[in-house]
């Protein structure tokens, strides 16, 4: 696997924007059965955002910290809803992560997925079960650490936080929904996966992608 440059980091944010916006229509489907039915226009405007303000920066001089806490500050501005807080925090963290170094290592990429984890849980202070993102993002950590104890190769941790991902966002639909906005509706959020979890499952999958050979 090849270093992990500032251009790949930017290129992997075009491909979440470009993906989420295609996928605005379903979250927000998702989150009509029981939420506000915003959820997909406010992560599309979010990495929209993203991608605009990398666009216009100079790839070849912008560090892999500052692409993510550019990120960060753009995601932010751009949604006010739950989300924003949330993702800013998770790039944040990635940023603090890849400190000090003009090209993060393959090692790092699994590493990604973590931060963004511990900086979504920090910040939201969900739990697994409680039908949010945590439940999608979560897993995919835990995939991430249990692969790396077993000795797997970079690119086999970060396959394995896509499917646990995707595991996650698919249990929500089990759930009932204790936190958020979505914890009003009580038993009838049970049957319904969590438009939340769904993206961060999204999410997780192009960063496994955008950061595997």
């Amino acid at each position: 696997m090849t270093s992990l440059t500032s251009e790949r980091f930017i290129a992997m944010f075009r491909t979440l924007a470009e993906r989420i916006e295609q996928e605005k229509g379903y979250l927000c489907e998702l989150d009509g059965h029981i939420g506000d039915a915003d959820h997909g226009i406010a992560m599309a405007q979010g990495f929209a955002a993203v991608r605009a303000a990398l666009d216009a920066a100079d790839a070849s001089a912008i560090t892999p910290t500052e692409v993510f806490n550019t990120a960060a500050k753009s995601f932010l501005n751009a949604v006010g809803a739950s989300s924003g807080p949330l993702y800013a925090t998770a790039f944040m963290r990635t940023g603090t992560l890849l400190k000090g170094k003009a090209e993060a290592a393959a090692e790092d990429g699994p590493a990604v997925i973590e931060a963004m984890a511990k900086g979504i849980q920090e910040r939201g202070k969900a739990e697994i079960g409680e039908k949010t993102m945590i439940d999608a993002w979560l897993p995919a950590a835990h995939a991430v650490a249990a692969a790396r104890e077993a000795g797997k190769a970079p690119k086999d941790m970060l396959q394995a936080a896509a499917d646990a991902a995707q595991a996650g966002a698919d249990g929500t639909k089990d759930m009932v929904a204790s936190k958020g906005r979505s914890s009003r509706l009580g038993e009838r959020s049970l049957g319904h996966m969590d438009p939340g979890a769904v993206s961060a499952a999204m999410i997780v999958r192009i960063i496994a992608a955008s950061l595997s050979d």
